[in-house]
């Protein structure tokens, strides 16, 4: 009686939901093809909410025992059919095959499987939820839905019909379901497959990894030792592809126990969500009180960032162009599924590696897929066999990928192999990159590529003290040029932002530096400066969360001086013999860098003040790379003053205001056909 209670709320749950006439639709599929199927396959939508309410005893067996629920849903679909007449060729229920497709599993930590605890639970074969970043995925290959057997021996009456059907279940084998050595229940001969039966399906194998694992990729953590795990995710039939590495979703899945070389917990994935992470209300009552006295600026708060940015690290006023840039590349990153293409990739040329290196590790720590590259790692995807013997090529993540949306930090760029420079270099440029798939390699018939978008922004350095900087040294330099053969040239360029922090920029003062080491030696958790006790490091997280998250459009005369300064810089950088050393990329990283500062302003619209300080730093790391040209920027012209108090503030206000005026002034002479107007006209 229980059991017919439970088919006749499947019929009634199947009806109020619109599940049956899509059942109805289904099998018209299938009765018009003319063709014999050993199965019959239906996905059946289920609301877990909806059936619990309706009857609380199929809702129970839907949550803990999915396997019996199937076969009760498997039982009310074949009456369906018969009575119906809905599929003619269909002779057995065993011929059916209901895969329960859930909406959501109820929001209680028994439902839920944590990716750092351990023991995983894969015996009570029940749905559970859970929640990771791609780290890797194979080819879609086949496997085996269903099969049909017949007794070997041809006087039996079970060697005819659809009697013996198997059908593949969660963490099935494909050896489970095909196999030679099944017996016949009625005469013990053995069963044979009738292969023209056969019924396959795509498979696929992702593993993923918890979003806290993310800190063994990060340089800067809390020293506190843990581990991680990959899960093997299998993704079957229409949840092929529809995961990509480097995103973050939630899997709904039943856990099983898969023995390879190493007995390993998987899920067969039921159902794919992609995680959209909740954007932040605001960010804290310090910051928001410096936004509102300073507010009189366009440029005062900014600066003071950058002042105070990262005093556990280097001391307040030093480093402030590098750690303006790097703010501004970190409000360019993204949580969401869309593709990056306002990155800010930094280089920066040092005498202080370690001081640096500190810092750009302390910086990517604030965002959430901040990747250190180790050098034992490789950059970008790689390919190697599958470790479950399944026939498909594993593709490994890599730093680049696994930083989607974040900043990908490969440290000094002098440690890295020509072969690997030149893939850089070309990932930097199209913002892709390829892998290719040898088939003679990997048992194929047929070589294969596979391209990945690179959806992060570089970050990286260059040793000025290298010994082998020392032995070759460009003697033709040009007056403000920056000697970076230690790499290619085409490299420095693709970087949208050369940065010079060596002994001989501004941004290297000496003394405050050693005087802040010394300090740190000495007490290295105590917070040395008043900055690091007003404005925490949780407070600077909450504050580029929210900043990145702002929708920014350009106002008219900003998108005019912009277009403005590139035509005219590229007019006046353009020779009959190389042609322009300004590349199409160009617009797009003062878009960015525009779109960024007025981002740290927790601005929605971007001003033409944000236009000049995008142009002074573009225009300082075109002179690094190229040397000094008519419009003539002084390597401090974004932070000329050192920042003791208001009255400096006020005189860069006065200093900017007159570069902006240059500006118009330089676009007005070199950039015909633009419409650079003052305010009055």
């Amino acid at each position: 009686m229980s059991n017919l209670k439970m088919k006749e709320a499947a019929l009634i749950y199947l009806d109020r939901s619109g599940g049956l006439q899509k059942f109805i639709d289904d099998c018209k599929y299938y009765n018009d093809s003319k063709q014999s199927y050993a199965v019959y396959r239906f996905n059946v939508l289920i609301n877990p909410s909806d059936i619990v309410e309706l009857d609380a005893e199929l809702g129970n067996h839907i949550l803990h025992q999915p396997l019996k629920a199937a076969q009760v849903f498997q039982s009310v679909c074949y009456i369906a059919v018969k009575t119906l007449s809905l599929i003619g060729q269909l002779q057995t229920e065993t011929q059916i095959n209901i895969v329960l497709k859930l909406t959501h599993l109820p929001p209680l930590p028994s439902y839920y499987l944590d990716l750092c605890e351990f023991p995983r639970d894969y015996t009570s074969q029940r749905f559970y939820t859970m929640q990771g970043i791609v780290i890797a995925m194979t080819t879609v290959t086949k496997y085996t839905q269903g099969a049909r057997f017949l007794c070997s021996d041809e006087a039996c009456p079970l060697s005819k019909g659809f009697q013996y059907i198997r059908v593949h279940v969660p963490g099935a084998t494909e050896s489970a379901t095909v196999r030679n050595d099944f017996l016949c229940n009625l005469c013990s001969s053995s069963l044979q497959e009738d292969r023209k039966f056969r019924v396959l399906g795509d498979k696929q194998i992702v593993e993923i990894i918890t979003a806290e694992s993310l800190h063994a990729f990060q340089g800067y953590c809390n020293n506190q030792p843990f581990r991680f795990q990959s899960l093997t995710v299998f993704l079957r039939d229409e949840s092929v592809n529809k995961m990509n590495i480097g995103n973050e979703y939630k899997v709904i899945g039943i856990p099983t126990c898969v023995k390879t070389s190493q007995t390993a917990v998987c899920v067969e994935a039921n159902s794919i969500t992609f995680c959209i992470p909740k954007v932040p209300s605001g960010i804290s009552d310090n910051f928001r009180c410096l936004l509102s006295l300073t507010s009189s600026s366009c440029w005062k708060f900014t600066a003071i960032l950058a002042n105070i940015f990262a005093s556990q690290i280097v001391p307040p006023g030093t480093y402030n162009l590098l750690k303006l840039c790097l703010l501004m590349s970190l409000v360019q990153t993204s949580d969401r599924n869309k593709e990056l293409e306002n990155f800010l990739d930094i280089l920066i040329v040092t005498s202080d590696t370690l001081l640096i290196d500190r810092l750009l590790n302390f910086s990517i720590s604030l965002v959430p897929r901040g990747i250190r590259h180790s050098v034992s790692t490789e950059i970008f995807p790689t390919v190697s066999r599958n470790k479950y013997g399944t026939g498909a090529v594993s593709i490994q993540a890599g730093s680049a990928l696994l930083a989607k949306g974040g900043i990908c930090l490969i440290g000094d760029l002098a440690s890295h192999k020509k072969d690997k420079l030149e893939q850089l270099q070309s990932a930097v440029e199209s913002r892709s990159i390829t892998v290719y798939i040898s088939g003679k390699k990997f048992g194929d018939d047929v070589d294969q590529q596979m391209t990945f978008p690179v959806q992060c922004s570089f970050w990286s350095f260059l040793d000025m003290d290298s010994p082998s900087r020392r032995n070759i040294q460009k003697t033709n330099m040009l007056i403000g040029q920056m000697d970076c053969s230690l790499i290619p040239a085409n490299l420095v360029e693709a970087f949208a932002l050369l940065i010079n922090c060596s002994e001989s920029s501004p941004c290297h003062p000496l003394l405050p530096t050693v005087q802040h080491t010394l300090k740190k030696a000495i007490d290295p958790e105590g917070l040395l400066y008043l900055a690091s006790k007003q404005f925490t490091t949780e407070d600077f997280e909450k504050l580029l969360a929210f900043a990145k998250n702002l929708n920014v459009e350009f106002s008219l005369e900003a998108e005019r001086m912009i277009h403005g300064y590139y035509l005219a810089s590229r007019r006046i950088r353009t020779d009959s013999i190389c042609g322009s050393k300004l590349s199409a990329s160009a617009l797009k990283y003062l878009v960015s860098l525009s779109e960024a500062h007025a981002r740290l302003n927790l601005r929605n619209k971007v001003l033409k003040e944000d236009v000049l300080i995008a142009a002074l730093l573009f225009e300082t790391s075109l002179t690094l790379k190229y040397g000094a040209a008519v419009f003539c920027v002084a390597p401090n012209a974004v932070f000329p003053f050192e920042q003791y108090n208001e009255d400096y503030l006020e005189q860069r206000d006065v200093y900017l205001t007159e570069c902006q005026q240059q500006l118009q002034q330089f676009i007005a002479t070199y950039g015909p056909g633009t419409a650079i107007f003052a305010s009055d006209e």
